[in-house]
């Protein structure tokens, strides 16, 4: 990879598709186009806030009819009801299977809760503009970015009972709307977390910059 030489930190772009550095002027919406991929630079994600809002609010609203929906129905020689994803965690733990419902639990109803909560803390904090706990804000993101996809493990598993478990009138499994619903807040939030700029947190400007202002400012005064 051609590594430009140097080049001012402040001038440099990153390519949102390839991760190619670019050397090229500081500022404005577009930068042109990357020399490997070909694809539009930007010195940062366009619109990271609004469209990180607009797919929170997408994935709250629906994470309501993933949890109140059936997830998906088991008919064992001809009888059988829908299981929502805390129905079915509760069937886990009277069967002792602790550990598959402590997994279901984690994966498909907390591991959703918290990156909601955290995606909103980090939009939240970079429209103040806050410039405290730049470091811990960014390992907030990535530990949100790395365990957002394992909320799909309760999918996955459904699709592959639903496809296996096909016993005609011994046992079958059928998906239900709330799978869909689940299936659809977990990729919006991998949406989100993939829409949202962490280099955003550090462009609020330090504590210490930011006191020696107003103190000059006091000081003319």
């Amino acid at each position: 990879m051609p590594k430009p030489a140097n080049a001012d930190p402040e001038r440099l772009t990153a390519c949102h598709d390839c991760h190619q550095v670019v050397a090229g002027a500081n500022g404005g919406e577009s930068q042109g186009a990357c020399p490997r991929c070909g694809a539009r630079l930007h010195h940062r994600k366009p619109n990271s806030l609004p469209r990180g809002w607009a797919l929170i609010s997408a994935a709250t609203i629906l994470y309501i009819p993933a949890n109140l929906l059936p997830i998906m129905t088991v008919v064992y020689f001809g009888a059988g009801q829908p299981d929502t994803i805390l129905s079915g965690v509760e069937a886990l733990i009277a069967a002792e299977m602790w550990p598959v419902a402590l997994l279901v639990f984690f994966a498909s109803i907390t591991v959703p809760v918290l990156k909601l909560i955290g995606l909103a803390y980090l939009l939240w904090t970079v429209q103040r503009g806050s410039p405290k706990r730049q470091r811990d804000r960014t390992r907030l993101y990535r530990l949100i970015e790395g365990v957002g996809r394992w909320s799909m493990v309760d999918i996955f598993m459904i699709s592959l009972l639903a496809a296996l478990v096909q016993l005609g009138a011994i046992a079958t499994i059928h998906a239900e709307l709330g799978a869909v619903a689940f299936a659809a807040v977990v990729i919006i939030t991998m949406l989100a977390s993939d829409s949202f700029d962490p280099r955003l947190i550090w462009d609020a400007p330090p504590r210490r910059a930011q006191r020696q202002d107003s103190s000059m400012i006091d000081a003319h005064d």
